[in-house]
């Protein structure tokens, strides 16, 4: 059964890791500064672990002893009552083996918030652990004025007043966020694109499990891998995949997906729900990203929703990985329920 962890109530604790990247240079830690004041003017207690400001480790923080001894001190001595990652980042998978997810499976289970490296764990906890994690934005996200919209609903995931969504409006191509402009908001320029293969529109059901494909792929195989259990576990429900991701071109992106088919990650698939990729507009000798997608997945006889409001080119949706969902889509507009059971 699917744990999932109380919900911040007013004047909680939120709690600051940074098992990936810190908030050590700008412009991170202005706008991770402006986080911490926005969460303390509006009565939340914010508590910093000791990686936050870090900038020891390769692709990340600190070292890995380090980044897995925060994880274990925020999600086993109850530091605070929901987590936010710090950041993204690069190594984050050399944190794993020094997480003690078998203390996590039978501790209190907390909230943790964050997106592309922070895979690792948003992804594990659900499969290894039995509790929801949410997937979306990391801490400095929050210092950004004015908030987006989809920056408040994935703090109204945390604070429990909000379980349905909608895509938004438009997307970012090109950012303004630099060591100059650290609040700046997100740069709104493109139309949301989102299509649905075959039909343009599809309606299913079921438990959503997903992240960062490049992270995923890294995953698969390895003595963390448990997915193909998780989705017999819940076979029942159906499995909707959501995938974005980062470095991957398109070829490489259709190599992870075929990867991750073949070790029968996908086998009891409801839908698939794919986000913008990092590099979205880029072809590989002719090749797209949706027509690697199409290609790969499509012989699986389920929806695939292409270009979603996921991932690396904001703003995305809030995704909470391991809770049931009711996906509702047509070419150009999508409505996600989640359903905490």
């Amino acid at each position: 059964m699917m744990r999932y962890p109380d919900f911040l109530a007013p004047g909680g604790r939120i709690g600051f890791i940074a098992p990936s990247f810190g908030c050590s240079i700008e412009p991170y830690r202005s706008a991770f500064d402006a986080a911490l004041a926005l969460f303390q003017d509006e009565g939340y207690t914010t508590v910093l672990g000791p990686n936050c400001y870090e900038d020891k480790g390769t692709g990340k923080s600190n070292t890995p002893e380090a980044c897995g001894a925060e994880i274990n001190d925020f999600f086993l001595q109850d530091r605070a009552d929901v987590i936010i990652s710090c950041g993204g980042g690069e190594t984050m998978c050399e944190d794993l083996p020094f997480v003690d997810f078998e203390g996590i499976r039978t501790a209190r289970p907390h909230w943790y918030l964050g997106y592309s490296d922070n895979t690792n764990l948003t992804f594990t906890l659900p499969t290894l652990c039995d509790t929801a994690a949410l997937y979306g934005p990391c801490a400095a996200s929050f210092g950004m004025q004015p908030l987006h919209a989809s920056v408040q609903d994935a703090f109204a995931v945390l604070t429990g007043s909000k379980a349905d969504f909608a895509n938004y409006e438009g997307w970012e191509k090109e950012s303004l966020k630099d060591e100059a402009h650290p609040f700046a908001p997100y740069n709104i320029t493109e139309p949301y694109g989102m299509t649905v293969a075959g039909d343009g529109e599809a309606r299913f059901e079921g438990r959503l499990i997903g992240g960062c494909l490049d992270c995923l792929v890294n995953l698969c195989g390895t003595r963390f891998d448990k997915t193909a259990d998780f989705a017999e576990r819940y076979k029942v429900d159906g499995i909707i995949w959501f995938l974005e991701a980062c470095d991957l071109s398109a070829m490489s992106f259709r190599r992870a997906l075929w990867q991750l088919r073949e070790a029968g990650w996908f086998k009891h698939a409801s839908g698939f729900i794919l986000g913008r990729p990092m590099h979205y507009g880029e072809d590989f000798m002719g090749m797209s990203f949706d027509d690697a997608a199409r290609e790969i997945l499509g012989g699986l006889g389920v929806p695939i929703l292409l270009n979603a409001d996921l991932g690396h080119l904001p703003p995305m949706m809030p995704f909470v990985s391991g809770a049931l969902a009711k996906v509702q889509a047509k070419d150009g507009s999508l409505k996600l329920k989640t359903i905490f059971a």
